[in-house]
């Protein structure tokens, strides 16, 4: 299925900070949704996307941190059963927040329960940055933003220098 390259939800949208709703059954719009929502993942080009960045309020997440792409894993209702006690920093960002990043220090290792393209229920263990980007993706679907993670002054310098960054038209 062929997919579009969506625009992205601007910080503060409020659909940033609200919970995405379950998705009950995988549907042909279910398919479209993950097919633009790879589109859109890959022209960034990034690692993962959850729908609620594109603006869809529905649990889907796609992460795919392969070198030579194409190795997306489709994702609706992710939610993670084990995260190992070995933690991982990785500088993280977000296209709905442009102009900014932040190390974030998260699990290594993650094993996600989520329902696949065929409508069946997989665990799978993501390591590396493959897991840094399940978690971020998770997040989005809970209504966080990965600038959460950091102490509150840290938050709001970040989110000072995006505003900035976007005024000033992404120079």
């Amino acid at each position: 299925m062929q997919g579009n390259s969506l625009a992205y939800v601007a910080w503060p949208d409020k659909r940033l900070r609200s919970t995405a709703q379950d998705v009950t059954e995988i549907t042909d719009e279910t398919h479209q949704i993950w097919a633009d929502m790879v589109a859109t993942m890959d022209a960034m080009p990034g690692v993962g996307l959850a729908a609620v960045q594109i603006g869809v309020m529905k649990r889907l997440a796609v992460v795919d941190a392969s070198d030579e792409r194409g190795k997306a894993v489709l994702m609706a209702n992710p939610e993670i059963l084990h995260a190992s006690a070995q933690l991982r920093e990785h500088e993280e960002a977000s296209p709905n927040l442009p102009g900014v990043s932040a190390v974030i220090s998260r699990p290594r290792a993650v094993t996600v329960r989520f329902m696949n393209a065929d409508g069946e229920m997989e665990d799978r263990d993501f390591v590396g940055i493959w897991a840094t980007s399940a978690q971020h993706q998770i997040d989005h679907l809970a209504g966080k933003m990965y600038f959460d993670h950091l102490k509150s002054v840290k938050r709001q310098m970040l989110v000072k220098k995006a505003q900035k960054f976007m005024k000033s038209g992404g120079k």
